[in-house]
């Protein structure tokens, strides 16, 4: 497999990192966590100006068309300035919206592209990651399902629907749904008679109760209690599990991108920092832990292309394998390289006014979202 980029991918990211190098630097990151506004509205609109949106976007909803690869270079560029955008689900919800979704659903999407509003996903449960292999049918109470957790099922952990003369509703719950209040519309997967389907949920048509989240980007618990939803696509599990693979590629694409952006910091850092009148750089055991976050980073990149390359083929199964290796990665060495990127630079690592601090929380919370090692493996071991 060619990992390399082609002309159009590279001309992505090469448009990407420089909108992201000009529009979100220390400075105006600092003062946006000061702010208290929930993302940089100003960004947003640049991001959209530039069509970074709009290229992932299917033609039928008046995109590129350009596909997962392409979502996964944005996404890497913007974790690799923690960018304060609801650019990473919001680029999911309208891909799907836009393959699966009526000509007035895809409307939504295109109003995405040009900044104008925000969208997002909720593909959380209480004791289910994003990870966790589709749900199939409805389980009862206190009965865990493949690749779950002891504590799954029960009303708290799945939403299910029902369809009445006025349409559909759903009841459950989904947790942690970034940027939900600041959202047009979430799409809400859920359990049918037929299988697992996508619905589109208007904020405030459901119950918001806001979480806090380890990189301060603002998410809440979704409540669904007789909450009318519009059908998207056939709930027929078929527009779930694009969903869940575009939301891994997205993620996994994300922590990525953090991980550079923090090797770059300790790079730099060991380069210019002195010790008995050396740089950190020459020592031996300094060298031989920042080949280790090298590593990680590449296994992570390799993971994370050969997902999204077969995403766009439509190799399913073999896409299925790759990002659960991606999301493993992501949880298990990844995470421990942003460790090492912090015990490299010393206190300066844990002082806030420092930009390391934003990795290192965007790539835990990214690895609490897949649940961790051990959910990681369980999914691997279906799998295979």
């Amino acid at each position: 497999m060619d990992f390399d980029l082609d002309e159009t991918q590279a001309e992505l990211k090469e448009l990407a990192a420089g909108l992201f190098g000009r529009e979100a630097g220390h400075d105006r990151l600092a003062a946006h966590a000061k702010s208290g506004h929930p993302y940089d509205a100003a960004l947003w609109r640049a991001v959209a100006r530039a069509g970074l949106i709009g290229a992932c976007l299917p033609e039928e909803a008046g995109g590129a068309g350009l596909g997962a690869v392409a979502m996964a270079v944005i996404a890497r560029e913007a974790g690799a300035r923690v960018v304060p955008a609801p650019l990473q689900d919001g680029l999911v919800a309208a891909m799907v919206i836009g393959r699966y979704g009526s000509a007035a659903q895809r409307a939504l999407a295109a109003r995405l592209a040009e900044g104008e509003i925000v969208l997002t996903a909720a593909l959380l449960e209480p004791g289910r990651d994003l990870g966790a292999p589709p749900l199939t049918e409805a389980r009862p109470a206190g009965e865990a399902g493949e690749g779950g957790h002891a504590g799954d099922g029960g009303d708290a952990a799945r939403a299910h629907e029902e369809r009445t003369a006025g349409g559909w509703v759903l009841s459950g719950r989904k947790t942690m749904v970034s940027y939900a209040a600041e959202s047009a519309a979430i799409v809400v997967p859920a359990v049918t008679p037929r299988g697992v389907g996508l619905f589109l949920v208007e904020p405030g048509a459901a119950e918001l109760r806001p979480v806090p989240t380890a990189t301060g980007e603002p998410a809440a618990a979704l409540i669904l209690d007789g909450t009318p939803a519009e059908p998207l696509g056939e709930p027929d599990g078929v527009a779930f599990a694009s969903l869940r693979r575009l939301a891994l590629v997205a993620l996994t694409a994300s922590a990525s991108g953090v991980l550079a952006g923090a090797l770059a910091l300790t790079t730099e850092h060991i380069r210019t920092r002195k010790q008995f009148d050396r740089a950190l750089a020459e020592f031996q055991a300094v060298t031989m832990q920042i080949a280790d976050v090298y590593i990680a980073g590449r296994a992570l990149d390799v993971a994370v292309w050969s997902g999204a390359w077969r995403v766009d083929q439509g190799l399913d199964e073999e896409a299925e394998l790759d990002l659960a290796v991606a999301a493993h990665t992501v949880a298990d060495t990844a995470l421990a390289a942003l460790y090492t990127c912090q015990h490299l630079h010393g206190g300066l690592g844990l002082d806030v006014t420092y930009p390391l601090h934003r990795h290192f929380a965007w790539g835990k919370h990214r690895a609490h979202l897949l649940g961790g090692v051990e959910a990681r493996l369980d999914s691997m071991g279906a799998l295979v």
